[in-house]
């Protein structure tokens, strides 16, 4: 703690001008307080045997298998036998892989994409159910593809566009003789775009409403008696008081987003074979460069390709964080 200054009278003499005091210096006592409370020490000392275990885990199951996988990158090993060090090939590999490069793009069109469309149902659907009756009931049904496991929601989706799938039936029930071929390489992925936006618009919705339902109804009713439209209210009262929720969600999808696997990989795959590489993500490409269908498998680029795809989410991460963030509104 800074020395503190105190002023002391100055000694004034007759007939001379009286001249302003002079600060004086108090240390503070050192001692006082220097041990802390009881009640201080004693969390000082639950503080490790608290926070120790978690953090060995912690270290064990998420730092050491990062280090061990940036290392990897830099060898060639197929699991077995010896490891050779190859330095900075598998990246250069990388850099002229087309379906590397398809693979990337892909996460970057879901990233951008589906999220684009996802958030801007999410916050439609947030403003129409504000005021609607039944919104709970609405809610709970939006939100139940995220209560099912992601591989029933993916067999499901398989069903509805499959060549004599209940999409087709219903276009030739409508009179359309040639159906789209949805599962074809060429319309695949746009598919599988659509189906993680009906699945992530529920999640994404409730967590905005339970946003929504605690901005006090007096900012409404306000808005309301200055003659704010839909639009007005949402754009300044609603947007701004759940933007805590937005930020968390944008940075929740940007980590999501990057490492989507599991829909892809049912919905698209046939009898345990890899999708066809058009759909192909980050995380795909990953798998399979670690399984290779010939049975050599390739875990150095494997490693090579997390590596990417891990700092793709830091820096999304980091981005997301920085352009959301804002001063709490208090209310």
């Amino acid at each position: 703690m800074p020395p503190t200054e105190q002023a002391t009278a100055p000694e004034v003499s007759s007939g001379a001008p009286p001249r302003p005091p002079v600060p004086q210096k108090i240390r503070p006592d050192r001692r006082a307080g220097a041990s802390g409370s009881p009640l201080e020490r004693a969390r000082k000392k639950l503080f490790l045997p608290f926070v120790g275990p978690a953090l060995l885990v912690y270290l064990l199951a998420m730092v050491l298998p990062t280090g061990v996988t940036v290392v990897l990158s830099f060898t060639k090993w197929a699991g077995s036998g010896p490891v050779e060090w190859v330095g900075f090939a598998n990246y250069e590999r990388l850099w002229y892989d087309k379906t590397f490069h398809t693979s990337f793009i892909n996460t970057l069109l879901l990233l951008f994409g589906v999220g684009i469309v996802t958030f801007a149902l999410s916050f439609g659907l947030t403003t129409v159910l504000r005021e609607m009756a039944g919104r709970k009931f609405v809610r709970a049904v939006i939100f139940f593809p995220n209560a099912v496991s992601a591989l029933a929601i993916s067999i499901l989706w398989g069903f509805l566009f499959q060549a004599d799938g209940l999409i087709n039936t219903l276009l030739s029930y409508a009179g359309v003789d040639a159906p789209p071929r949805w599962l074809a390489d060429d319309n695949l992925f746009y598919v599988i775009c659509i189906g993680l936006v009906w699945i992530n618009t529920g999640f994404y919705t409730t967590i905005l409403m339970a946003a929504v339902d605690r901005i006090p109804v007096t900012l409404y009713e306000a808005a309301d008696l200055e003659g704010a439209g839909a639009w007005q209210k949402f754009r300044h009262v609603t947007l701004p008081m759940m933007w805590d929720a937005v930020a968390v969600s944008a940075t929740l999808w940007a980590i999501s987003a990057i490492k989507i696997f599991e829909f892809i990989y049912v919905f698209a795959g046939a009898a345990g074979a890899t999708p066809s590489p058009s759909a192909w993500t980050l995380s795909l490409y990953s798998f399979a460069e670690a399984f290779q269908p010939s049975g050599v498998a390739r875990f150095g680029a494997s490693a090579a390709a997390t590596v990417v795809t891990l700092v793709l989410i830091v820096v999304l991460t980091v981005l997301t964080r920085r352009l959301t963030r804002r001063e709490t509104l208090e209310f």
